[in-house]
């Protein structure tokens, strides 16, 4: 009953199956994903509404995962048994209320993606990408491996996904530029880890090549490949069924390869177009600041882009200078009346440091999307009385590295504004009253 296919971006004519191997249209330009709007406006808006609900947080397969809870937008064409799912999305909104309160907006939420099986949001599309090779593999197509380029996070994902498939993975990583966390994940589900003397730029370009001929059985699993979208996509329709179907006034979202961007919008135009909802938050897109060549395009009203070479950073999942899907983003921010900001690290590190004292964990870019939040209120863009809701990429805990070196004062790139290092003290119970009564007074 519903479909869905590959078409081109400048020629939806051009179409292709979602099990062929394609990733680029004839002139060279990205595929999107479409489906057959037609088909799914057969269900009312009330109906699709009573049948999420019905579906979410429950046991039965495929339909508990926040992704294939949503199977008829997401991908309709795979079978059930092809699926390779993790119960993945479904991650909750963190009410950041004592934050909000100390930065000036008390309806503030967190939408905790990294609460997924391999800690980070791109398990949401990465279900969507391996379910749909395994359906390729079981259809006789010759796909002999996965691979991707990554910064940490998607060759997790992947890693993970490919194993519970038995796909064999391959991922191009950035010599030194991963967190230990990042890399044990593809090392320990067995992955062919490729550890590359340059940026995720440089890696990004050696796997379009690898991949580049179909002969070579290699499959392409980075997020120009439009699959992934249709998995990020339900970030968006999350927030607002987890609102119950009211959209908030803004979404920020940390943006790098800038899938995410276009994803998050995607998924919330498709609830307006099949009527849902009737109107759209804003969104704004957080770049590091030493990694901002969509901030820089915004700033000439994006009359002017140009890739960067993209300078270290601490939110090193978002230190990309030349973003694939930068023209996709810019189109859905145009879309979203968006805005993008830009944090320094000190600025990242403090607001994330910040923002863990009242109860959260937050990692270096969701501590961009953080100190992004901050300057808009600052500015009075963002309203005291608005719903803001901040997109958590990854959960803390995988960088844990970036956590120490700030409480302990040891970072050689920011300071310890809001540092609380342990405090050593002899075995002595005077000496420990007197630590006690220092912290909690009296």
């Amino acid at each position: 009953m519903y479909r869905a296919w590959f078409a081109a971006q400048d020629d939806p004519h051009e179409r292709y199956s979602l099990t062929d191997v394609v990733y680029y249209s004839r002139s060279g330009g990205l595929l999107e994903v479409q489906h057959d709007l037609d088909a799914l406006r057969q269900r009312s808006a009330a109906e699709w509404r009573q049948l999420f609900e019905s579906r979410w947080m429950r046991t039965t397969w495929p339909y508990g995962s926040g992704v294939w809870g949503k199977k008829e937008w997401v991908c309709p064409t795979v079978a059930d048994e092809n699926i390779v799912s993790m119960f993945e999305g479904g991650s909750n909104l963190f009410w950041a209320e004592r934050f909000g309160r100390e930065i000036g907006v008390a309806d503030l939420w967190i939408k905790m993606c990294g609460n997924s099986h391999t800690g980070s949001f791109k398990d949401l599309g990465m279900t969507v990408l391996v379910s749909v090779v395994r359906q390729m593999i079981a259809d006789g197509q010759p796909i002999r491996a996965v691979a991707c380029a990554s910064t940490g996070d998607t060759s997790a994902a992947l890693a993970a996904y490919g194993a519970a498939a038995g796909i064999p993975t391959i991922v191009f990583l950035p010599k030194g530029k991963v967190s230990i966390a990042q890399l044990v994940q593809p090392v320990a589900h067995g992955a062919l880890v490729l550890s590359l003397d340059t940026d995720f730029d440089g890696c990004m370009r050696v796997v379009r090549e690898v991949t580049a001929d179909p002969a070579s059985g290699i499959y392409l699993a980075n997020s120009l490949n439009s699959l992934r979208v249709e998995g990020q996509k339900t970030v968006g329709i999350e927030i607002v069924q987890q609102f119950d179907w009211e959209v908030p006034d803004w979404i920020i979202i940390p943006g790098g390869n800038l899938g995410n961007t276009f994803a998050l919008g995607k998924g919330l135009l498709m609830l307006r177009e099949l009527g849902l909802i009737s109107r759209l938050p804003r969104i704004v897109t957080a770049q590091a600041a030493n990694a901002n060549p969509l901030y820089r395009a915004y700033r000439t009203g994006f009359t002017h882009y140009e890739p960067i070479t993209a300078a270290p950073t601490l939110a090193s999942a978002i230190q990309i200078g030349a973003p694939v899907s930068i023209q996709r983003a810019i189109a859905t921010l145009q879309a979203f009346d968006g805005i993008v900001e830009q944090a320094t690290e000190q600025e990242l590190a403090d607001a994330a440091a910040r923002a863990d004292r009242t109860g959260a964990y937050a990692c270096p870019h969701t501590g961009v999307a953080l100190a992004a939040l901050i300057k808009l209120i600052d500015r009075g863009v963002i309203r005291r009385s608005d719903r803001v809701v901040v997109v958590s990429t990854a959960h803390g805990l995988k960088f844990s590295g970036f956590k120490v070196d700030y409480h302990e004062r040891a970072s050689t790139v920011v300071q310890g504004t809001f540092a609380n290092p342990p405090r050593e003290l002899p075995a002595d119970v005077d000496a420990v009253r007197r630590a006690v009564a220092q912290f909690i007074g009296g």
